[in-house]
């Protein structure tokens, strides 16, 4: 019995949109997502910007780094400033996903020139990043990544715990977790220390539905439709 439906979390190029993208967020935001997920980077100027990989390709075609050119040199890329006027006006949440310890101050600065304390939140934080975030900027809500390894080498009971405990550490809100790890056990487990779970990514409809069972905080997807459907059929 789900008592609560998790929040829908639309990834990054949901719904097979070209990722990084207005028209990605706009599809999330349109097809009913409480919260949309995109990946931060930040230019040789400072500039923060979406995308996943360092790697990205100019306007004559050649490969070049992100982090190592300046905005205006890189054709086509998309200001975090443009997706976070978006998603304002809409009055739902952005997962900002960081990629580069560089992006957590440029990116919390344009969060509070928009007024958007409690419409935004990052990810992308393992425990160091996460404690550098607090550091640099505790006014910012945080998720704890998961660490992967961590489950890799621990018996899953110790990595639950651990994992809880670095989350507290570094006063995150919640913990962001690779489906492939979560058991019920964890959700279970953390839900005690008023930590809540975001699950990542799933696009089965059978698995979301038994995350939402388990009482998950929110499912990212890029089959927002998907997720949407199991909500009308859980929820009514």
């Amino acid at each position: 019995m789900v008592r609560n439906f998790p929040l829908i979390t639309a990834h990054a190029g949901c719904m097979n949109a070209e990722a990084h993208t207005l028209r990605s967020v706009q599809i999330g935001l349109e097809l009913g997502a409480d919260v949309v997920e995109e990946d931060i980077r930040v230019t040789r100027d400072g500039i923060p910007v979406l995308a996943h990989d360092d790697e990205w390709f100019n306007s004559d075609g050649l490969k070049v780094s992100i982090a190592g050119m300046a905005y205006a040199e890189l054709n086509g890329l998309l200001k975090l400033e443009d997706m976070l006027q978006l998603v304002q006006a809409s009055g739902k949440i952005v997962n900002l996903d960081l990629k580069v310890d560089a992006a957590i101050a440029p990116a919390a600065a344009l969060v509070r020139k928009f007024g958007m304390s409690q419409q935004a939140f990052f990810s992308g934080c393992e425990l160091q990043r996460a404690l550098l975030a607090e550091r640099l900027q505790p006014g910012m809500h945080k998720l704890l990544n998961a660490n992967i390894e961590l489950f890799k080498t621990l018996p899953y009971r110790e990595a639950m715990v651990q994992t809880c405990a670095d989350a507290r550490e570094a006063s995150c809100f919640g913990v962001n977790i690779y489906h492939g790890l979560l058991r019920q056990e964890f959700v279970e487990y953390a839900d005690g220390l008023g930590l809540p779970v975001y699950v990542w990514t799933v696009e089965d409809e059978t698995l979301m539905r038994k995350y939402a069972e388990w009482g998950v905080h929110s499912i990212t997807t890029r089959n927002v439709e998907a997720l949407v459907h199991v909500r009308q059929v859980v929820v009514g």
